[in-house]
């Protein structure tokens, strides 16, 4: 089967709009509120360290854990992983040292949450509440994740107040985006059905929205035959 090559192609008005129902359904949009802790989640987008330092600066928590080590996408970025680069990130903007643990050892998602979980409980920090700061679109994954592998806790999600065309011309590279917006839906539904994170509604709008930009070839992230 054919494909558009995914680099040098300006993206169609029918990819951009399936894009948009996948960015619309992975944001929470909950009411952001004080928690215990804020967690940094990480990835290739270092504004989920400029937005952490943003809600720590404006009170929505007094401690910040990044979490990372790095995966293929990532490792030509942030050479020292994912939560080191981010944490020198956010003392450069001001966030004081005392104020920043680092998880530098997961790689996926649920590791990111388990691993922090872990980190604050090694230090004897109690959690009631935390913020998960995240890419836009990884919020109800993270969120679905944090609710199945740390049950106890109010989880409020957060990340960059950004539109997705902007959001994309930010970070300079619509495949790297939009194949990981895809590969991050799939993995709500899969994830839920294996019993790793809590399951959500997948609306059938949503789920054709994914398998149409499946056909157009964003793939590259997707779990195969799941």
């Amino acid at each position: 089967m054919w494909r558009m090559s995914q680099q040098d192609k300006r993206l169609s008005a029918e990819v951009l709009a399936d894009v948009q129902v996948l960015w619309d359904y992975n944001h929470m949009g909950h009411e952001l509120r004080p928690c215990d802790v804020g967690v940094g989640l990480g990835s290739h987008d270092l504004g989920v360290a400029t937005r952490a330092a943003e809600l720590f600066h404006s009170g929505y928590f007094p401690l910040l854990v990044f979490s990372g080590a790095n995966a293929p996408t990532t490792i030509d970025r942030f050479p020292r992983g994912e939560a080191v680069h981010y944490r020198e990130h956010a003392l450069s903007l001001g966030v004081p040292n005392d104020a920043v643990l680092v998880e530098p050892e997961a790689k996926h998602t649920g590791a990111n949450i388990e691993l922090s979980r872990a980190l604050l409980e090694s230090r004897g920090i109690p959690v009631r509440s935390v913020m998960l700061v995240s890419r836009p679109y990884q919020q109800r994954r993270a969120y679905a994740a944090c609710r199945k592998v740390w049950p106890e806790v109010e989880v409020i999600c957060a990340s960059q107040d950004v539109g997705l065309v902007d959001y994309l011309a930010g970070i300079g590279d619509d495949a790297r985006v939009i194949n990981t917006i895809v590969a991050d839906t799939q993995r709500i539904k899969v994830y839920g059905d294996q019993g790793h994170a809590i399951p959500q509604e997948m609306p059938a709008e949503v789920w054709a929205a994914y398998e149409r930009l499946v056909q157009a070839g964003y793939d590259k992230r997707v779990i195969p035959n799941a």
